[in-house]
């Protein structure tokens, strides 16, 4: 019976979209000024976000101790909310669509690892977010998924498959409960 052996691990396809120089700067911006209660100023973050290649819309609002991987795989549209301890961690695109609400402490995930082959292979998938979505506190969404519109995912669930429009989610895995209805 094969194990993993962490050895065999190769990761040379991946290209993290930037060079080391840029990727260590945003890093060190990143733990400055995002993931940090120091600056609260939203102007400066998304001026920031959009010079290391992020696609904003208008009305942005980035509470602190966010963390983002890369920002050159973002894309966010207007009147997004992304909450305090939010970590997008993009290793491909993220798509965020028209008003919606990162509550606390969500995870956005791009990445895990194949554990059916021994070298524990990395794999990667986008993921969007379509307009009106809700992503509770402390929820995550996998790898691959799409939240459709107007969809939630309750506090502290896990989406690993996509979301139907005005679905609300729960659980882990996250299963529909019932239909969002918004007046």
């Amino acid at each position: 019976m094969l194990t993993v052996d962490n050895s065999k691990f190769n990761n040379i396809e991946y290209y993290p979209g930037r060079g080391f120089f840029l990727r260590t700067l945003w890093y060190f911006i990143n733990a400055i000024i995002f993931n940090s209660y120091l600056f609260p100023f939203y102007s400066l973050k998304i001026w920031l976000l959009r010079i290391f290649g992020a696609k904003i819309g208008q009305k942005l609002l980035v509470k602190p101790k966010v963390n983002i991987k890369y920002p050159w795989f973002l894309e966010i549209g207007h009147n997004v909310w992304i909450g305090e301890r939010v970590w997008i961690d993009n290793l491909v695109n993220v798509k965020i669509g028209d008003n919606v609400c990162l509550s606390q402490g969500a995870l956005i995930l791009t990445g895990n690892h194949n554990y059916s082959l021994q070298s524990f292979d990395l794999i990667i998938k986008k993921v969007e977010l379509e307009d009106g979505v809700w992503i509770g506190a402390n929820s995550t969404v996998c790898p691959g998924v799409v939240c459709s519109s107007n969809s939630v995912l309750t506090v502290g669930s896990v989406a690993t498959k996509n979301l139907k429009p005005f679905g609300v989610y729960s659980g882990v895995p996250a299963t529909k409960i019932h239909e969002r209805k918004v007046s």
